[in-house]
């Protein structure tokens, strides 16, 4: 599929903002006062900022409130009422740790399930098509969740959990990468079932159904190098785990070059899941690409 930079904004942005909510949430770190505003308007800045982004990939954005409506079956309406419960819910939380310096517990607790519910109901939007089965595999999940926790425990300065949640995310995304490239081929789609002509015999395509391109050759087939693949992938791996990893756990004298080091280690952390991403939508092998013999 075509990435489109406001879905890619969207997963990252608001995965990182919801972490860090779901950490709040759960009283890490229990700040107060002008520090617990710092840490909210970032939290709600990456959260909404995120969820504003994915706005911009709807053809008619005035009627997104209709998505609400539908949540008994849509994954996506699901998320909307996540979304808005733990903004809601992490809201009030918030207005108790920064004008009260109090920490309404339960309040905080709710809040912390509603933002890592928001995260799992996007990506079982993506895992539930079976057309992409890149996408259609349990590590789908796997890959929103840890991301998510692994990011919000960088930006929270949770020292005991980041280093943890950085190496299980990192796992994840190899074993997703390595499960991934097998998705398609597992799947029994090929381009006989795609054309409707695979009782018949073996199918192959002769010519293109089309002499020009069209809306499906546009939004669903993308194919990216399998050098430059690998290239992005390493990149995202290091930028994304292996190198806030060192970071946070390389020690440092001084608490400026210590506040630093953690800085650095969620920007790299922000830059390798935003490639990470971007492949994760460049390489939707949506299953289209067989019946115009692309895949």
């Amino acid at each position: 599929m075509h990435p489109a930079p406001s879905v890619i904004i969207f997963t990252t942005l608001s995965g990182l903002g919801f972490g860090l909510l779901f950490f709040l949430g759960l009283g890490q770190p229990a700040v107060t006062g002008t520090v617990a505003f710092v840490f909210y308007a970032i939290a709600f800045g990456l959260a909404c900022g995120g969820l504003l982004a994915s706005t911009f990939h709807l053809g008619r954005p005035e009627r997104a409130w209709r998505a609400f409506t539908q949540w008994k079956t849509s994954w996506l309406s699901r998320e909307g009422v996540c979304a808005v419960g733990a903004l809601s819910v992490m809201g009030l939380y918030a207005l108790g740790a920064v004008f009260l310096d109090s920490h309404w517990t339960l309040l905080g607790w709710t809040g912390a399930a509603f933002s890592l519910a928001t995260v799992f109901t996007t990506s079982m939007i993506y895992t539930q098509l079976k057309t992409i089965p890149r996408w259609n595999i349990e590590l789908t999940p796997a890959v929103f969740l840890s991301f998510s926790l692994a990011g919000g425990a960088l930006l929270a300065g949770a020292e005991a959990a980041a280093p943890w949640l950085l190496a299980i995310a990192g796992a994840v995304q190899l074993a997703y990468w390595v499960k991934g490239d097998k998705a398609l081929e597992t799947s029994g789609t090929n381009l006989g079932t795609a054309t409707g002509l695979g009782e018949r015999g073996a199918v192959r395509a002769f010519e293109p159904p089309h002499t020009g391109s069209n809306y499906l050759l546009r939004e669903f087939v993308h194919v990216v190098g399998r050098k430059h693949a690998q290239k992005l992938r390493m990149i995202a791996f290091i930028l994304g785990f292996a190198l806030p990893l060192f970071l946070i756990l390389t020690p440092v004298q001084g608490v400026l070059i210590k506040h630093l080091f953690a800085a650095l280690a969620v920007l790299s952390h922000l830059a390798g899941v935003a490639a990470s991403r971007w492949l994760f939508f460049a390489q939707a092998e949506h299953v289209v690409g067989l019946y115009y013999g692309k895949r």
